[in-house]
């Protein structure tokens, strides 16, 4: 039986992980509408009851697939955690965020309609809008949970005072934000106060995009890969990350496992409030990430990558610099 988790000393017991489904929608390049829904199918049948999406993976097409994997597969089996706020354009160029009042009830209708269901259980701005105070957002988030349209509340990449003063409002159950052993930046303050409030965290980005446990040398992004834009993945930063690499390549090959189940099962040992999202769209991912959750890594493992991926050690930011800029969390 999969091992269960709680989101928060408020929020749902859920998988000990959960799904992402960005990728899914074409953020690196490639598409497989079948395989994507086949996926989905085999998490669930897993014990995977956490299923995480965007209103702007792919403009619309992420939730409109997970409708249709949810018809065949059963509403009631799953906790929808969905992220709106995101602005684009036709030809999908960024545009900032909107988490207003009207905005946050008009997304969520949309949303609902894309899924197939009259509920979603954890709702959440994808970032903090600059120019709405985190209270109103919340605020308006909490009328959808009086409504009876969302069950949970749930924050994205924001700091400590913004989680502060978004729980004087509503209780939050989790807060989404990328960690890794590449992006530690969170055990400084953030997670901490998490902790002191009772809010989960549902951490992304632990295989830092494909960067810890894929096959990447110069020019490995494909045309049309977000990852081209990536500083991680640019130039020298590319060549120092991957030399970081070599102490869990070695413990993945002492130990007969791979390295991407040595990244999450890591994850998973900093804490039972902490949920890793698996980020496949393809089968053969899901079941390599799964057998993470019978991997325990002892003492003087857990100390080895400790000291070799230090906070910091990674070289460029997680995201370009215009983006990592507006980013509230990377504020502490």
């Amino acid at each position: 039986m999969m091992t269960q988790r709680k989101l928060g000393r408020l929020g749902p017991t859920t998988s000990a992980m959960g799904l992402g489904c960005m990728a899914m929608s074409g953020v690196y390049g490639r598409l497989d509408h079948a395989e994507s829904l086949a996926t989905v199918q085999e998490a669930v049948e897993a014990g995977l009851n956490l299923i995480d999406t965007g209103d702007f993976y792919g403009m619309g097409h992420n939730e409109m697939l997970l409708g249709e994997a949810l018809r065949a597969i059963g509403r009631e089996r799953v906790l929808l955690s969905v992220k709106f706020g995101a602005q684009r354009d036709p030809a999908g160029t960024w545009l900032g965020f909107d988490a207003s009042p009207s905005a946050v009830k008009t997304a969520l209708a949309y949303s609902l309609k894309r899924l197939g269901t009259d509920y979603v259980d954890i709702y959440r701005p994808a970032r903090l809008d600059p120019r709405v105070p985190i209270e109103e957002t919340v605020g308006a988030i909490s009328e959808l949970v009086q409504a009876g349209w969302v069950r949970y509340i749930g924050l994205s990449e924001v700091g400590s005072q913004t989680l502060r003063r978004a729980t004087q409002v509503h209780p939050i159950c989790d807060l989404q934000i990328e960690y890794s052993l590449l992006s530690r930046d969170i055990e400084a303050s953030i997670l901490p106060t998490c902790r002191e409030l009772g809010i989960g965290v549902t951490a992304y980005g632990v295989l830092s995009r494909g960067l810890i446990g894929g096959d990447w040398h110069s020019g490995a992004v494909a045309s049309g890969d977000w990852r081209q834009g990536a500083p991680r993945f640019s130039g020298d930063n590319l060549t120092h990350n991957l030399r970081l690499l070599a102490p869990l390549q070695e413990m993945a090959a002492r130990r007969g496992v791979s390295v991407a189940q040595l990244a999450f099962a890591w994850v998973l040992s900093r804490g039972h409030d902490i949920v890793p999202l698996l980020g496949a769209s393809r089968r053969a991912t899901l079941r390599d990430g799964l057998l993470a959750l019978r991997l325990s890594l002892d003492d003087q493992e857990l100390d080895l990558l400790d000291g070799a991926f230090a906070a910091g050690a990674a070289a460029g930011g997680r995201y370009p610099a215009p983006q990592l800029n507006h980013l509230d969390s990377a504020r502490g």
